[in-house]
C-alpha cells in the first residue's frame, strides 16, 4: 500500500515553472529519499505534499484518499508533518506546552497543567522519548527537539514523516542515534520522507530514492541499485561524480615556508592546549566529532569566543582575545558554522551582506553608498557565480548553495591572508559544493592560507594536512593522500583505550 502518491503535479510561480509533470510513490513503512540539488523542486513538492500549496496540475492523494482542501489544517496534520532543519519548537515554552499547543486540555478555559504534564509524558512514553517535559524546549540538543517535534506529528495520528535534512546539525553518534529511531518507527508502521545532501545516509537509511532534477522527476529505484556517483550523476544530468580537488595530487607546502598563523597552547570551551601552525598557501584541515571541540577552536580563532589561556598571533603579533573586528584587520576572514544565524542578515539583501566585511572601507564612518554596495554584489556575484536576479535580491530568497556563497564573497571581501571556513558545504548541493571548495584552490593559488573545519571528509580533501581533534584534544595529524579509515578511527578513537 502507498502513504501518499504525487501523480503528475506541477507548479508556477509567475513565469517560474517550480515544478513540471512531477511523480513520487511512498510506500508504507519505508524510508524514502528525496534528492536533488538546491533549486531542484523539493522544497516544492513538500509543500504540496504538507498542504502549504496547492498543485497546478496533477494531484496529490493519501492511501486511497484524495489530498484534504488547503484550508483543513487539522485534516492535514492528521495525513503528515514535516520536521524542518531549523526547528519550529518554541524556545521559551516548556516541552509539554510544545507537544500540545493549541490543543491543551483545559476546564472552564483554564489550562489543566497536570493534565497536560501527564498527556505529555504518555506521549513521549509510547514513542521511547525520554525527555523531560517541564524542560523549556530551547534546552533540549537539536536531537532530542528533532524527536518532540516528531513526537508532537504522531500525537495528530500522522504516520507520515517528512525530515527536512534532519542530520545538518547533529554529530555522527546523534546520526546515529536517529537512524535507530527511523527504523524503529518504521517498525512500528511510520513512514519517512527523507531529503539531505550527504547521500552516504541515503545509502544507509533508506530503502527507495527518488531524485529531482531542474524542476522534473529523474528516476526513482531501490536505494541498493544506485552508488554513490549514479545518484550525484542522476542529480546533475554530468557524469563523473564529486569533482573535489586533492591535496595529494599537488607540490606539497615546504616546511620552511613562513607562518601566517600561529596557535600556541590554546585553550578554551571544550578543548585545551591546543597547538599548530598555519603556513602560508597551506589549506589545514581540523576533523574532529561535534563533541570534539573543533568548532570552538575555529571560533575562538576567530575572535568569537574568547580562550581560557594560550595564544593566536598572525605574522607574530598576538591577536586580543575574543575580538572580531581585530581578527579582521589582521587580515582573518571567516565563513561561521551557521550561515543563518552568524554569516548573514536575511532580510538584507545580496549587496548589503557582501559588502559587512569592509563597510568601513567604503565611506566615511563605515556609511557606503548603494551605488558602492552593487557593485561589490555585483562582482560577487559574477565572481563566486551566484544565482541571482541582482545585487538588491534578498538574502533569504537564494538557495542553501547561493546564500553560502555570498557569505564566502563577504569573508574575502577584504582580502584577508587567512580564511576560516567552519562547514562550508553544510546543507548545499553537490554543484555548490564544487563551487565552494574551487574557490578554496582558487584563494590557495593566490597565496593566502586556508583553514578549513568540517563534518564532511569531502571538504577536508583539498587540504595539506588535516588534524584530528578528540575531547578537546589534538591527538593525530595526517597528511594529504590520507585514507578514510585511518582518519575516521582517529576521529571516533577506534583501538584507542581512551
Amino acid at each position: 500500500m502507498n502513504v501518499v502518491e504525487a501523480i503528475g503535479v506541477g507548479k508556477r510561480y509567475g513565469p517560474t515553472v517550480a515544478l513540471a509533470d512531477v511523480g513520487l510513490t511512498v510506500a508504507a513503512g519505508e524510508s524514502h529519499a528525496l534528492v536533488g540539488r538546491n533549486g531542484a523542486g523539493k522544497s516544492t513538492l513538500v509543500a504540496l505534499l504538507t498542504g502549504l500549496s496547492k498543485p497546478d496540475t496533477g494531484v496529490v492523494t493519501f492511501g486511497d484518499e484524495p489530498a484534504p482542501p488547503l484550508g483543513d489544517r487539522e485534516a492535514w496534520r492528521r495525513k503528515v508533518a514535516c520536521v524542518y532543519q531549523h526547528s519550529t519548537v518554541i524556545p521559551h515554552l516548556t516541552v509539554a506546552e510544545n507537544l500540545f499547543i493549541n490543543r491543551q486540555p483545559t476546564r472552564r478555559g483554564v489550562i489543566r497543567w497536570s493534565r497536560l504534564r501527564r498527556a505529555s509524558r504518555e506521549l513521549l512514553d509510547s514513542w521511547s522519548v525520554a525527555v523531560d517535559v517541564d524542560l523549556p524546549a530551547g534546552e533540549l540538543s537539536v536531537e532530542d527537539r528533532q524527536l518532540v517535534e516528531i513526537a508532537r506529528a504522531l500525537s495528530y495520528g500522522a504516520r507520515f514523516i517528512v525530515l527536512d535534512e534532519p542530520t545538518a546539525q547533529l554529530d555522527s553518534d546523534a546520526i546515529a542515534r536517529l537512524f535507530v529511531r527511523m527504523r524503529e518507527l518504521q517498525d512500528a508502521g511510520v513512514t519517512f520522507l527523507f531529503i539531505s545532501h550527504h547521500l552516504q545516509e541515503v545509502h544507509e537509511v533508506c530503502q527507495a530514492v527518488t531524485v529531482l532534477r531542474d524542476a522534473r522527476h529523474v528516476l526513482t529505484a531501490p536505494v541498493a541499485d544506485l552508488s554513490r556517483t549514479e545518484l550525484i550523476d542522476a542529480m546533475t544530468g554530468d557524469a563523473g561524480g564529486l569533482t573535489v580537488v586533492d591535496a595529494a595530487e599537488r607540490d606539497r607546502v615546504p616546511d620552511d615556508t613562513a607562518d601566517v598563523l600561529t596557535v600556541t597552547a590554546l585553550s578554551g570551551d571544550a578543548f585545551s592546549d591546543v597547538s599548530f601552525r598555519l603556513r602560508r598557501g597551506e589549506v589545514l584541515g581540523v576533523a574532529g566529532s561535534n563533541a570534539s571541540g573543533k568548532h570552538q577552536l575555529a571560533e575562538t580563532i576567530y575572535g568569537l569566543r574568547s580562550p581560557i589561556h594560550g595564544l593566536v598571533e598572525m605574522a607574530g603579533r598576538r591577536l586580543p582575545r575574543g575580538d572580531v573586528k581585530a581578527a579582521l584587520r589582521a587580515g582573518i576572514g571567516c565563513v561561521p558554522r551557521d550561515r543563518h544565524r552568524q554569516g548573514l542578515v536575511l532580510g538584507l539583501s545580496i549587496a548589503d551582506n557582501a559588502a559587512l566585511s569592509i563597510l568601513d572601507r567604503m565611506g566615511p564612518a563605515g556609511l557606503a553608498s548603494p551605488g558602492a554596495r552593487s557593485a561589490v554584489a555585483t562582482k560577487a556575484i559574477a565572481d563566486y557565480d551566484i544565482v541571482a536576479a541582482g545585487p538588491d535580491q534578498p538574502t533569504d530568497a537564494l538557495s542553501g548553495g547561493n546564500q553560502q556563497k555570498v557569505v564566502l564573497a563577504r569573508a574575502l571581501a577584504s582580502d584577508p591572508s587567512v580564511l576560516v571556513l567552519i562547514n562550508p558545504t553544510a546543507g548545499v548541493d553537490v554543484k555548490s559544493k564544487e563551487a565552494l571548495l574551487a574557490q578554496v584552490e582558487r584563494v590557495r593559488a593566490d597565496g593566502k592560507s586556508v583553514l578549513i573545519v568540517s563534518d564532511e571528509l569531502d571538504d577536508l580533501r583539498p587540504c595539506d594536512r588535516v588534524l584530528v581533534l578528540r575531547a578537546g584534544t589534538l591527538v593525530a595529524e595526517h597528511e594529504a593522500g590520507w585514507s578514510t579509515g585511518d582518519l575516521v578511527a582517529d576521529i571516533e578513537g577506534v583501538g584507542t583505550d581512551d
